[in-house]
């Protein structure tokens, strides 16, 4: 529990120097060379800031002390809130991809192969548009890489091949 309170208190203080600065995610996004959405991971210590980016995003939010930058880079605890799914925005995005999700799965697999999106070889980006109707749009951008599920042969087994060493 008391790893969970530190989360919450280091995603506070990153939030508030993003406040500070007056900048929106995807302003950070553009100084850093990230998606948006890798920007607020980041922040919400969902993602591991990594050593060479670190300078862009120390110049981006000059705010940010060495210590939260130090902290940033240790590998995450990746975690959620179950009552987040309460949140309006969060509903309706797990609602699409339920009732979207089979479908998605169908094209995959029809276009790929049996195999699933990798959601750790992933990008992530929101958009916003003008519809032909000249209203805004959301565009959610999720760009995994293509996983193959294999066919399990005990000969590519490497711990069985070790037995026999």
């Amino acid at each position: 529990m008391e790893k969970q309170s530190n989360k919450a208190n280091m995603v506070a203080s990153l939030m508030s120097v993003k406040q500070k600065s007056g900048k929106t995610f995807s302003q950070i996004a553009e100084e850093t060379g990230l998606t948006n959405v890798y920007v607020a991971q980041l922040l919400r210590r969902q993602a591991q800031l990594k050593p060479e980016t670190a300078p862009k995003l120390k110049a981006a939010l000059p705010s940010l002390s060495d210590e939260q930058l130090h902290d940033m880079m240790e590998a995450p605890l990746r975690s959620y809130d179950p009552n987040l799914i309460q949140d309006p925005t969060v509903y309706r995005l797990n609602e699409a991809v339920m009732h979207f999700g089979e479908s998605i799965k169908e094209i995959i697999n029809e276009e790929f192969g049996d195999g699933i999106m990798s959601a750790i070889d992933f990008f992530c980006s929101v958009d916003k548009v003008k519809g032909v109707d000249g209203k805004d749009r959301v565009v959610v951008t999720f760009d995994g890489k293509y996983l193959p599920h294999t066919e399990q042969k005990s000969e590519h087994m490497v711990s069985r091949l070790m037995r026999k060493e």
